[in-house]
């Protein structure tokens, strides 16, 4: 390679007449094409600083801890009496979300209203649910009882948005806490709709299958928003086939927001009112509607893209989804391969949050700063437990991007300011989100396959109101730490 180049610069040389640039040296013609045709290694983090909305990334740290807190909650639920010992969440720190070099037992302790941590007469360390969380547990069952109907509704409408009306199980078990699905979905509750979809065994797993069409329900939140507005009480009751839209989605920026930054004097441009209004007056298929015949990259392909999403998102409790989740279905719902791409192209209608190692994508319209503008009974349940736990919303440096944020911090009570924060996330290409189809960043915490740890034999005699099985010194009432 470096003869071959050689020898080009040579014959080059010649050619010129030895003409000679610079300080008295030659100019490589091939190095000179080389330097101008290579573009900087950029990453989804640096293309999108610039657009960071503190409202939200605030939104997403709550959300970080809330979510741990909650997969600990769930491993508890699942052992008998509802404690286990602390070496067995160690042992379930990846499932849990928790990171190292800090100890599950210091996360725990840190949300005493939640957990409770004893030792026995052996010395061995049991933790165990608290009786306020007991009864958090209890009210979480009856309010996913209550949204059960409404979690079928859209999950039948995810089968009819798929191309085939058919789903992989474990697929839409990704969704599984952020719509609301109970935690026997896999075993017993895909079977309790059988008029709306059914289980067919494949090749390659189970699926849920459309039953029946509603048509009813091939109508796209958007339309049901629009007409709200409009007055139209009866498009609700369409039964026409899904088909051409002409709808305006709604936009939200931040009060800061300037649609161009300056950059070493040039004028570059986050939205073009321009291309806004093209975007905006496009038609498109409804998510419904079959999508034969769009041609990929086109603005129509695009629009039914960012309308797919749209619905999807507003299927969530808490509107909003870690990205990876829907890059699973790019196939299923025939959305793009460059999906991060489209969702920063959108930035008003979407908001991408990229604190962590997980990417989560927001419905802009859906929140009035930190807040979700309508909560439902589970959304207010989830705000119950984070007020139990050490979190307080006192979050600094919302700047940094660390695999470890200060939230977490503060609930592990890692006091040392001067951990290093991880390496950014490099993409090859600014239009590429291959990162996004990592499996390790699949993982959804879903423990059901998980063997137990084995227990003691007299673990049933655990009773977290009898300190006789306890040292006796005790501190504020709770059962004595290590």
């Amino acid at each position: 390679m470096r003869t071959t180049c050689l020898r080009d610069c040579l014959a080059e040389l010649l050619r010129c007449g030895g003409q000679r640039q610079g300080q008295g040296r030659f100019c490589c013609p091939a190095q000179l094409s080389l330097a101008r045709g290579m573009t900087q290694s950029r990453s989804v983090r640096q293309r999108s600083k610039k657009k960071r909305v503190h409202a939200l990334e605030v939104a997403t740290e709550r959300w970080k801890v809330l979510t741990k807190v909650l997969a600990v909650i769930d491993t508890l639920k699942k052992e008998e009496e509802h404690v286990t010992p602390l070496k067995r969440l160690e042992i379930l720190r990846s499932q849990l979300g928790l990171t190292k070099p800090n100890k599950v037992a210091h996360f725990v302790r840190r949300s005493p209203q939640l957990f409770e941590v004893c030792r026995d007469s052996r010395g061995v360390m049991w933790a165990g649910l608290s009786p306020q969380a007991e009864a958090l547990v209890e009210e979480e069952a009856r309010l996913l009882e209550d949204h059960s109907r409404t979690a079928a509704e859209y999950v039948t409408r995810l089968l009819m948005i798929s191309v085939d009306r058919r789903l992989a199980i474990d697929k839409i078990a990704h969704f599984r806490r952020d719509m609301g699905l109970p935690h026997d979905f896999k075993t017993r509750w895909v079977h309790m709709f059988p008029e709306q979809f059914r289980v067919v065994r494949l090749e390659d797993g189970d699926y849920l299958e459309l039953v029946s069409w509603n048509p009813n329900w091939a109508v796209t939140e958007l339309e049901k928003k629009t007409a709200a507005l409009t007055g139209d009480a009866n498009a609700n009751d369409i039964a026409s086939p899904p088909g051409e839209l002409s709808l305006s989605f709604p936009m939200k920026f931040p009060p800061n927001f300037t649609s161009y930054y300056k950059f070493y004097g040039k004028v570059h441009h986050y939205v073009k009112k321009g291309n806004t209004e093209q975007f905006q007056k496009t038609t498109y298929l409804s998510p419904y509607a079959e999508p034969g015949g769009l041609t990929p990259g086109s603005p129509e392909f695009d629009k039914r893209a960012v309308a797919v999403m749209h619905e999807i998102l507003n299927f969530t409790l808490e509107k909003r989804l870690v990205t990876d989740h829907l890059t699973h279905f790019r196939r299923e719902f025939v959305m793009p391969q460059k999906l991060m791409r489209l969702l920063l192209k959108h930035y008003g209608i979407f908001y991408v949050s990229e604190r962590g190692k997980r990417f989560s994508v927001f419905l802009t319209e859906s929140y009035d700063g930190t807040e979700l503008i309508e909560k439902c009974p589970l959304v207010r349940w989830k705000e119950k437990v984070l007020q139990l736990t050490s979190y307080r919303g006192r979050i600094k440096n919302l700047g940094k991007f660390a695999e470890l944020s200060d939230s977490e911090d503060y609930l592990f009570g890692n006091d040392d300011s001067s951990g290093a924060t991880d390496s950014i996330l490099d993409v090859k290409s600014e239009d590429s989100d291959d990162i996004m189809d990592d499996g390790a960043l699949a993982d959804d915490t879903e423990m059901d396959g998980f063997e137990a740890a084995e227990q003691p034999a007299n673990v049933e005699a655990w009773n977290l109101n009898s300190s006789a099985r306890f040292d006796t010194s005790c501190y504020g009432g709770h059962p004595s730490y290590e």
